[in-house]
């Protein structure tokens, strides 16, 4: 689908050792996969609803960017 951000090979080596490594609970969801919607949703301006369906759950980018 064109339109879409995913995050390059060199920006996830610099973010990947910023985030939290260690399982508790539930499993996460694929960092790479949900920040890159993240990205996506902010520059394009749109609701977290409208995110494309290939970047995960919405709920999960919403929660991931409040947090």
């Amino acid at each position: 689908m064109s339109g879409e951000f995913w995050l390059t090979d060199r920006q996830w080596q610099r973010l990947a050792p910023l985030l939290p490594n260690k399982p508790r609970g539930v499993p996460r969801v694929d960092d790479r996969r949900v920040i890159s919607g993240i990205v996506h949703v902010l520059r394009s301006g749109g609701r977290w609803v409208d995110a494309p369906a290939s970047y995960g759950p919405r709920k999960t980018l919403y929660n991931r960017f409040v947090e």
